[in-house]
């Protein structure tokens, strides 16, 4: 039975956003923000919301709605100033459209299907794009179809060219003809020269043609794949106003003042990981201003502010990020900690002399409230075990630091799936790395006459200061040639917190915005590589960790010497699917070989016809031409016919092992059953006397 169409899904995703700017737009009204165009965009999203509402018939909404509206016509009017009245009654519109937007759940068919989502979640997951980004893509697609017209109009010359081309050579097979006194007759070479000029011309002309509109449409697509990244993306700002309303709430009902700061909402991350998170930082902003923040007697007694301060803010660590909230209140209670856990058995006779950061881990595992009361903030012990099961989820470290009346920071560090960043583009022994931007202190070419001693040395100076100098392709295990390409190199300044040092490269790419990717778990790589992104051919380029990096140079972690790493000859990774080749080239690369990278047997072939490969590693299910016809072509071909070919597959049938050894390949490899020690066995065994 086919499920019933959902009504209101579209409805949902956007009242709950035009909700969640309404009570962003009622917190800075209640913080004094006055600014002219705020109350009129208010009514606009309200009288927005109550037309939508009557659209689906939810007439409750729609009168809450134009409640809110009423509510908020003064102030345009009148100018008044949002009193706590005029907030609590605002507020109390805005939940109660909350509760009805609660109650439009997507139908169930049967007891068995998973309940909804829940609507942080659904918001998270289906967002209407801004529209100067979307613009920006559609112009850039429109540019793109631009230049495709200009390589069709390309083709008609070399078309041109080919007819030009088939008049010489049927000049040139024919018979010389003489003339009447037996003469050699000059007519036909003649026409055979101004052909051949005719099609000389042609040719320079469509590669000049060609050249230019491949190169323009080559930077219009980039710009398209990277618009379409960002629109993967969402503003770590998006779950700001809930936190925002979180604090704010619990303060009045605790009777409490609270100044709430966000910093870092700017860094876009995958949905799936704030749409996790945002459950958890709820449950940490509440305790933060349930527990930690004391009421204005206490602090003014204290002599702090009246008013407590919960900063959340979102850092990139790495290749993680960085999820961090902070209260200037009384910290936590660690003796109430202890004797929670004493009256609920945890704690033995053996273990009530526990450290500070032991009864931390203890609060932090769950289960245990210092709360005297039970009441609709705290007082279950659950708080922390929303944070803890957020955590698990996404493989979080999360970590608890306090101090008795300065206050606590509890930080949840995720995993990155998917982050948007400026990059400075380096090249490194002929290899482009990116360093994020925000690392980066400066830039300078190091003088030839340095380019030598800097090779061994330890320091550099920059502005009358010595810095530590670390070559970059050291930690990245290449082989150390200041300045690469014939000039001197390049030094790049990198710091973290309050520590600096130089890296040296061979030369500035330029800078670009990257959406950085994890590797795969299984990839044996080392901890300075953050992640990877695609370049223009979807082959990944290496991110390096700023803070890695900088730890080595200060730590003088690198060989004595600049090594020779030997390298074994280049193999030819060939598979469609971006996991697989990061994978396989991370693994043949960390065995010493040289890898190239091709995403379709075309491509394949074409490489394989400039460069001398030692090893094809090839799937079977490429779009185009596939792994059999790919190996078929090479062991037809007398050029390429001794170069062995591995098939690393995920078909595992016996016809399909028949028909790869049928057409030549040397090796078969199920990927499910594979094992990187045995791959590295068969390609040691194949390449030996190649290398």
């Amino acid at each position: 039975m086919s499920m019933r169409p959902d009504p209101y899904k579209y409805f949902r995703v956007e009242a709950r956003e035009l909700l969640d700017q309404l009570v962003q737009g009622a917190l800075s009204l209640e913080k004094g923000v006055f600014a002219p165009e705020l109350v009129p965009k208010l009514l606009r999203l309200a009288h927005t919301l109550k037309g939508a509402a009557r659209v689906v018939k939810q007439v409750e909404i729609a009168e809450f709605a134009h409640a809110v509206e009423e509510a908020l016509v003064p102030l345009r009017d009148q100018a008044k100033p949002f009193s706590q009245e005029l907030a609590r009654h605002a507020f109390e519109l805005l939940d109660a459209i909350e509760e009805r937007l609660k109650h439009l759940e997507p139908p169930r068919e049967a007891e068995s299907e998973p309940a909804p989502r829940p609507p942080a979640d659904e918001l998270l997951r289906t967002v209407r794009v801004d529209i100067g980004e979307m613009d920006a893509l559609l112009d850039g697609i429109l540019e793109a179809n631009t230049q495709l017209g200009s390589v069709r109009r390309a083709l008609g010359t070399l078309e041109r060219a080919r007819g030009v081309a088939d008049l010489l050579l049927a000049q040139l097979a024919s018979p010389r003809t003489r003339g009447a006194e037996g003469q050699p007759d000059l007519g036909p070479a003649a026409r055979t020269s101004a052909w051949a000029e005719e099609l000389r011309a042609e040719i320079v002309a469509l590669d000049r043609q060609l050249t230019s509109s491949a190169d323009q449409l080559e930077r219009e697509l980039r710009q398209v794949r990277q618009r379409a990244e960002q629109l993967r993306l969402l503003p770590a700002n998006a779950v700001f106003a809930s936190l925002e309303r979180t604090a704010r709430d619990v303060a009045q009902t605790a009777g409490k003042r609270v100044a709430f700061e966000t910093k870092g909402g700017e860094a876009r991350l995958d949905a799936h990981v704030l749409a996790t998170i945002h459950g958890a930082l709820v449950q940490v902003v509440r305790n933060a201003v349930a527990h930690g923040i004391e009421t204005e007697a206490e602090r003014t007694q204290a002599g702090k502010p009246t008013a407590g301060r919960v900063l959340v803010e979102v850092a990139r660590v790495g290749n993680r990020v960085a999820f961090r909230c902070q209260d200037d209140g009384r910290g936590v209670d660690l003796e109430a900690v202890r004797r929670a856990a004493q009256k609920k058995g945890i704690l033995s006779k053996d273990t009530e002399h526990l450290r500070l950061d032991e009864l931390v881990q203890l609060l932090l595992k769950g289960g245990l409230t210092t709360a005297r009361t039970v009441s609709e903030m705290s007082g279950r012990g659950i708080g922390l075990d929303v944070v803890r099961d957020a955590a698990s989820r996404l493989g979080a470290e999360v970590t608890l630091k306090t101090e008795a009346g300065r206050g606590s920071a509890l930080e949840i560090v995720v995993p990155i799936s998917l982050s948007s960043l400026d990059a400075l583009m380096v090249e490194v022994a002929g290899m482009t790395t990116a360093i994020p931007l925000d690392a980066v202190r400066g830039a300078f070419h190091i003088r030839t006459a340095d380019a030598a001693r800097l090779a061994g040395a330890d320091s550099i100076v920059y502005e009358g200061n010595a810095l530590p100098f670390l070559p970059l392709a050291y930690p990245l295990r290449e082989k150390v040639s200041p300045g690469h390409n014939g000039g001197p190199g390049v030094a790049v300044v990198v710091g973290t917190d309050s520590e600096l040092a130089a890296i040296g490269v061979d030369r500035l790419v330029g800078i670009m915005n990257v959406v950085m990717r994890p590797l795969p778990r299984v990839a044996p790589v080392d901890p300075v590589v953050a992640g990877a992104a695609l370049d223009a051919e979807g082959n990944p380029q290496i991110i390096v960790d700023p803070a890695v990096v900088v730890g080595m140079a200060r730590r003088g972690d690198r060989p004595a010497s600049a090594p020779e790493v030997p390298r074994a000859a280049p193999v030819l990774v060939v598979d469609d699917s971006l996991t697989t080749r990061m994978l396989e080239q991370s693994i043949l690369e960390s065995a010493g070989y040289q890898v190239d990278c091709a995403v379709s047997g075309e491509e394949a072939l074409e490489k394989a016809r400039q460069r001398q490969y030692a090893l094809f590693l090839v799937d079977i299910e490429m779009p185009g031409m596939d792994g059999f016809t790919f190996v078929e072509q090479t062991r037809a071909d007398p050029f390429l016919r001794e170069i062995p070919s591995i098939l690393v597959t995920s078909r595992s049938s016996a016809e399909d092992r028949r028909r790869g050894q049928a057409v030549g390949a040397r090796a078969y490899i199920a990927k499910s059953e594979f094992d990187q020690a045995h791959l590295l066995r068969t390609i040691r065994t194949l390449v030996g006397n190649n290398q």
